[in-house]
């Protein structure tokens, strides 16, 4: 009986996942060299590598069995991701992150954006200062630690105004999935800790959400003024559409650059980059049937966002990157 009933629970937990549609897991990786064979010219991998130092990438990245949360099922590996003084990029912040490599559109509909962060005790944060972590090239939505009113809690905002805060405390994995409604214009945040499942801690609420697919930056940028390394820990890292995954896991198994979706209602919606701004509108697709017959009828929903070949974004064109080299 015990065993029909995890055969059932299994089958139920399938059932209820969204589609995943882009696939961060580090297992990609088998050292930290890897992610220097990604360059705009080849772009293989699940990640962008370019906003870095002047340093080895061994100086910012490792992987390593080590790095990833237990708690998550179906990834080995977790990444350790550095900043120090030599990690400043087209100006003095501290900042290493990486971007989703994919031609996959990660800014319509509904999506949940799935990471997991730790801290250690070593190479802590210096929280006297501002930290974005993982965050949209517009902030809409992201982490912060060292701000107001508590500077050592870990802070999720929309548009950079807190709404839910924990306690950042070495050694403990801090899961998170954001919530958002692309076409609706809204975020909310489900999180855990340990291997805990995902639970919804803040409702979703307006805000100016957008992505050109290639804009969402897993890492850590430090209004930092100090000298000391700072190491931070990432694992269970993808992106599903449509329904929410609350057991902890990675995204391995699913489609790292394709998805399928259904438009059932017309509404207006508008995205946004951080150089253009243009609207779109999203036509419903219709079908009418009897015993006999049938007529459906397709149309073509077209955003700033479709899936190309290649990044969206301009080479470079992150946080005023432009024609950094």
């Amino acid at each position: 009986m015990k065993a029909v009933t995890a055969f059932v629970a299994s089958l139920f937990a399938a059932a209820s996942a969204g589609t995943i549609v882009w696939n961060g897991s580090f297992d990609y990786y088998g050292s930290a060299t890897d992610f220097n064979t990604w360059s705009w010219s080849n772009q293989v991998g699940e990640y962008q590598y370019y906003i870095h130092g002047s340093g080895p990438v061994t100086e910012y990245l490792d992987v390593s069995t080590a790095y990833a949360n237990p708690g998550i099922s179906g990834e080995s590996k977790g990444l350790k991701l550095s900043i120090d003084q030599t990690s400043t990029w087209n100006s003095a912040f501290w900042r290493t992150e990486l971007i989703p490599q994919t031609t996959a559109n990660l800014g319509t509909g509904q999506k949940y954006y799935h990471f997991s962060v730790k801290r250690a005790a070593t190479n802590p944060p210096l929280f006297s200062y501002e930290h974005q972590v993982v965050f949209f090239e517009s902030h809409f939505t992201e982490l912060k630690v060292g701000i107001s009113p508590n500077q050592t809690q870990l802070q999720w905002c929309i548009q950079s105004n807190p709404k839910y805060a924990v306690d950042f405390t070495p050694g403990v994995w801090y899961n998170f999935a954001y919530d958002i409604n692309f076409s609706a214009g809204t975020v909310g945040l489900w999180a855990s800790t340990g291997s805990a499942p995902l639970q919804r801690v803040y409702a979703q609420t307006a805000a100016s959400t957008s992505t050109n697919s290639a804009d969402w930056h897993l890492g850590v940028l430090a209004f930092d003024a100090g000298t000391a390394t700072e190491d931070w820990y990432f694992s269970g890292v993808y992106i599903e559409t449509d329904t929410l995954t609350t057991t902890l896991r990675s995204g391995n198994g699913g489609s790292s650059n394709t998805t399928t979706t259904t438009t059932t209602t017309t509404s207006p919606t508008s995205t946004k980059t951080s150089t253009t701004t243009s609207s779109t509108k999203t036509s419903s697709t219709s079908s009418t049937s009897s015993t006999t017959t049938s007529k459906t009828t397709t149309t073509t929903t077209t955003t700033t966002t479709t899936s190309a070949a290649g990044p969206t974004q301009t080479k470079y064109g992150q946080c005023g990157g432009n024609g950094y080299s």
